[in-house]
């Protein structure tokens, strides 16, 4: 949130309009991923918080459940709006050829997460899941990506004995992911049962709609309803690991082509919510109307 500070200077100095993009809400993430847990700390960051979005002309939340704690802190609803983040045309499912790291894993139904490794992820979770479905060595839980926990997920495998099952498969370019998307049979969402993060899109499902691939989703609120509401998808409660095993077990029991209307109904729903080009349009309207309406106070 620092970094809309200088922004807040050059606003006043160039008498220019401030729009801000809300991808994570401060103090709320930082409590709910530990790196902050003094109340007094936290209450200094909700303070600068309040000072920058008084001073913004305009605030785009990322999910419809962002706007309430926004508003906590602006003091003025309207001034906030819902913008989601869009796809990466770089995700485009089309034109991608399945990545030959995954051939290993070719006769196995693949659960893939791909992304960032962190507390966040839920982690822990995942390889509780995982590990009620040892026994099934005909699922395979890949992990494209890296992050602060990678470690300790690597050693954790290790300790469960997942090895046979959970593969980790390291960083790859953004340009690469479709090719890992295309050799997926279901692509894995997470996030911690906190409440901030049920207020949360993750970045990655916008992605995951636009492979074409079926999503499974481990988290609450927002994200779980986005999927859910396209029939992109099976959700569970974050943190259940039981319920994720059996949504995997599930989805690998359905017919290939019952699969492939889910990850059918994902694009669509990508098309019609997360569109780049839509989505830049209405961000282009936005702007012109607040430069229009700076030009008339001067």
């Amino acid at each position: 949130i620092t970094s809309a500070l200088p922004a807040v200077l050059l606003r006043r100095l160039k008498r220019a309009p401030l729009l801000l993009w809300v991808l994570d809400l401060w103090p709320d993430t930082l409590s709910a991923v530990g790196i902050v847990r003094s109340p007094r700390l936290l209450g200094w960051v909700g303070r600068l918080v309040a000072f920058i979005y008084k001073r913004c002309d305009l605030i785009l939340a990322q999910s419809h459940g962002f706007v309430p704690a926004i508003e906590r802190w602006s003091k003025a609803p309207e001034k906030t709006r819902y913008f989601p983040q869009w796809a990466e045309g770089a995700f485009d499912a089309e034109q991608a050829s399945a990545a030959p790291e995954l051939v290993p894993h070719a006769k196995a139904f693949k659960v893939m997460f791909a992304g960032n490794i962190g507390e966040a992820q839920d982690f822990p979770a995942i390889l509780t899941a995982a590990e009620l479905l040892r026994e099934r060595r005909d699922i395979h839980w890949l992990i494209v990506g890296d992050g602060r926990a990678a470690a300790e997920v690597r050693t954790r495998i290790q300790a469960r004995g997942l090895q046979d099952t959970v593969f980790m498969l390291g960083r790859h370019p953004l340009e690469r992911m479709p090719d890992f998307f295309k050799a997926a049979d279901a692509l894995l969402v997470s996030l911690r049962a906190e409440p901030v993060f049920a207020l949360t899109i993750p970045g990655k499902v916008s992605a995951y709609l636009s492979a074409g691939k079926p999503l499974l989703a481990m988290l609450d609120g927002e994200g779980a309803r986005v999927i859910e509401e396209a029939g992109a998808g099976l959700a569970c409660a974050a943190g259940d690991s039981v319920a994720l095993a059996s949504l995997v077990s599930q989805l690998a029991a359905l017919e290939p082509s019952e699969r492939e209307l889910m990850g059918k109904q994902a694009q669509a729903c990508c098309r019609e919510q997360f569109k780049r080009e839509t989505l830049i349009g209405q961000l282009e309207q936005w702007l012109w109307e607040q430069s229009q309406a700076f030009a008339r106070k001067r």
